[in-house]
């Protein structure tokens, strides 16, 4: 009779389970999603050549129209799940590069061509400011935070230059505006991501739609808008920046009361 030699129980590995398989038409959903988004790169084009042609309205009405794809393309792209029916397709990085066209280049082309910005190498300067601030603005990789906020000014040159032409403001003031919102490119202020944030989401969308409405009838009324137009148009600005501030001081007190707990907590 042969000795019993004891053995390790083999331990089966759970299998993975298999990989979600997509089919042809969800695949081709997401394509279009993706093709939507660059979309906007052709509006940024038709916005530089209304500006040159001096067609400043039909410019702003191209930027209201890249507003509204660059709002929806992200809840499409999560609806039909872009990441995983087209998984080597950076769709993120497609975003910046119409964001950057349509809410910065296209935006600065416009205040230069409505003589809005100095003239001479003052004006070039001025001009070129927020294009490098903005380049390292959409460089960074926390530009968007992981509880979804911007993480200093968020490149919105694009409604500067909205304001600037319906307030015809002169060339100090828009000048000041610019270096301002460029030097609040470097500024860790946290604001709002109206699509992606917690709280107030509902609300901050709604106010969001009234003002992209605002938006419409100040151009129609261009160049003698409304003041009460121009007053309930800012009055979001307003409410943005307010709430954008206040989520930010409050982060900020939250992150220290729990370093204070947890230095409390090691002594």
């Amino acid at each position: 009779m042969f000795p019993v030699v004891w053995q390790p129980r083999r331990v089966h590995e759970q299998a993975a389970p298999p990989a979600e398989t997509f089919s042809r038409g969800q695949r081709l959903a997401g394509a279009a999603v993706h093709l939507y988004t660059a979309s906007g790169s052709v509006l940024g084009l038709m916005i530089v050549l209304a500006a040159l042609e001096g067609e400043v309205e039909a410019a702003l009405w191209l930027g209201l129209a890249t507003l509204f794809i660059d709002g929806t393309d992200g809840m499409l792209a999560r609806r039909f799940r872009v990441k995983e029916t087209i998984p080597w397709f950076d769709g993120a990085l497609l975003d910046n590069i119409v964001d950057y066209l349509t809410y910065v280049f296209a935006p600065i082309v416009l205040l230069w061509t409505t003589g809005h910005l100095p003239e001479g190498a003052a004006g070039w300067v001025v001009a070129s400011i927020p294009l490098l601030a903005s380049c390292y603005q959409f460089c960074r990789v926390d530009a968007k935070t992981s509880d979804h906020f911007f993480l200093g000014f968020p490149s919105y040159w694009n409604v500067v230059a909205f304001y600037v032409i319906v307030l015809d403001t002169g060339e100090r003031v828009t000048t000041v505006a610019l270096l301002v919102f460029a030097v609040l490119v470097f500024v860790p202020i946290r604001y709002l991501y109206p699509s992606r944030m917690g709280a107030l989401r509902g609300v901050t969308l709604a106010f969001t739609l009234v003002w992209l409405v605002t938006y419409a009838v100040l151009v129609v009324q261009l160049p003698d808008p409304e003041p009460w137009v121009v007053a309930a148009s800012l009055a979001y600005v307003a409410y943005y920046w307010g709430l954008s501030f206040w989520l930010t001081a409050r982060g900020a007190g939250a992150r220290r009361a729990a370093r204070s707990v947890q230095g409390s907590q090691g002594d």
